[in-house]
């Protein structure tokens, strides 16, 4: 796990967010389970609530804004290269989810950079079987970083 590269960038000014050593431990996390593969290097961006709409607009034909976007990276034909991708994740969003499912900031954020990097790494959350196996590694991989099932309504 010692290869994870994170790109960390802050478009807004706020003392919340998550730290680098906060971001590689969740991501590392994934990666765990994951250990075939190289790609090891994203980039996570934390925007205000223009930025993420406008991207939910023009990638997803959603004008809203969102929790978290997952650009994954292709790579070229003929170039191999260890990026995994992009995640943006809207802080006011973040924020707003946390407070009204009553969970601490940090577990949110860690849900959302969790589910964000299945993302880039393929799994989707569209048919029923496709979201029942990404959302059960979400729990496990939550679990193993002692936060509860983010799933869970009580």
């Amino acid at each position: 796990m010692n290869n994870i590269v994170i790109d960390r960038q802050a478009a807004i000014d706020e003392p919340l967010l998550p730290t680098l050593e906060q971001l590689t431990h969740w991501v590392g996390c994934v990666f765990s389970h994951h250990p075939d593969d190289e790609r090891q290097e994203l980039t996570i961006r934390f925007v205000d609530e223009q930025e993420s709409q406008a991207l939910n607009r023009d990638y997803r034909g959603k004008d809203k804004p969102t929790n978290v976007l997952s650009f994954p990276f292709e790579n070229p034909p003929g170039l191999t290269l260890p990026l995994l991708g992009d995640l943006i994740i809207c802080h006011a969003v973040v924020v707003k989810e946390a407070d009204e499912q009553q969970k601490p900031l940090a577990h949110h954020y860690a849900h959302m950079v969790v589910h964000g990097t299945l993302h880039l790494m393929g799994y989707d959350h569209i048919e029923d079987e496709e979201a029942e196996e990404m959302e059960q590694l979400e729990r496990t991989l939550l679990a193993e970083l002692g936060i509860s099932d983010p799933y869970h309504v009580p």
